[in-house]
């Protein structure tokens, strides 16, 4: 009876979030995947072209100078966000710890403030910030009394994509803080007082105390990362727009995605071109995440 009464009761919480995870995820996933295969003829009748489409994106000399470049471009993206935003995340938890309440509340809200700015107004603000003529880059020219032209970060192929990158790092620092100081927090009270008593210093105590602890929220951290930046999208669509310029120099997968598949500009679209795209980009993510799941969530749960 009580069997029964559990299954009722799942499949009344969680039928309809399984309902809707499977009609507006599952099956527009499936229905990409299956569109890469085919080449639409005539606007209407889809022939089955077997890997042509991957093959396209991999040697074609137009596509496949794009597509490398965005996979690149989005590589550089990620180790950004892995190796900048994530240690100054872990440095800002551990300094909130330590901070009375009032202030790491204060500090805290003040850390995720831009994480809940939408990207239109992160990516207009960054702009005018970094423009040229009355941006801040001008006015320290200015102070210091440098004479050379100002650069214009945001305008140059060399400084464009780090430029970007340094923005979003900027914009989504509060999720790591928020989940690691999380952890930091939830750490047995007494080994805490043990590491007062004995006096230990700050970075001996971080490195063999509270790192270890933290390893498995890193870990999470770390894989919502990968998966967040290899579906970025928003903040380049905002600032660089579909073309992700100057020449390319910004451009991720997701725009690539958008540009092929609705097509932009002298650039017509083809969304079997377009689903190809966001399959190579759903299988890197899915290797991503195996990786985590087979190699470094089984370590940890051992």
């Amino acid at each position: 009876m009580m069997k029964n009464v559990k299954k009722r009761e799942l499949i009344l919480f969680l039928g309809p979030a399984l309902f809707f995870y499977c009609v507006f995820f599952v099956y527009p996933m499936i229905a990409t995947i299956k569109l890469s295969f085919y080449e639409t003829i005539n606007n209407d009748t889809q022939n089955f072209v077997g890997l042509a489409n991957f093959n396209t994106l991999i040697n074609d000399p137009f596509f496949s100078e794009v597509f490398w470049n965005a996979l690149w471009n989005n590589l550089i993206f990620f180790l950004f966000h892995m190796f900048i935003q994530n240690p100054i995340g872990i440095l800002i938890a551990l300094l909130l710890v330590n901070l009375s309440f009032k202030a790491a509340t204060f500090y805290r809200t003040a850390v995720m403030l831009p994480t809940m700015l939408s990207f239109v107004i992160v990516g207009f603000i960054w702009q005018l910030i970094l423009s040229p003529t009355w941006g801040i880059t001008s006015i320290l020219y200015d102070v210091f009394s440098i004479k050379e032209n100002t650069p214009a970060l945001l305008g140059e192929e060399s400084t464009a994509l780090i430029t970007i990158s340094l923005v979003s790092v900027w914009q989504f620092i509060g999720i790591p803080v928020l989940l690691i100081y999380a952890a930091l927090i939830s750490i047995n009270k007494d080994i805490l007082e043990a590491i007062k008593l004995e006096k230990v210093g700050f970075f001996k105590a971080f490195f063999h105390v509270h790192l270890p602890m933290v390893w498995p929220t890193i870990a999470l951290v770390s894989i919502l990362t990968y998966v967040n930046n290899f579906n970025a999208f928003d903040l380049i669509y905002t600032v660089k727009g579909p073309l992700a310029g100057p020449n390319f120099s910004t451009d991720l997968l997701g725009t690539l995605f958008y540009r092929t598949f609705f097509g932009f500009q002298l650039q017509s679209g083809n969304i079997n071109l377009g689903a190809a795209v966001a399959t190579a980009m759903f299988l890197i993510i899915l290797i991503g995440v195996s990786i985590y799941l087979f190699f470094v969530q089984r370590r940890i749960l051992r």
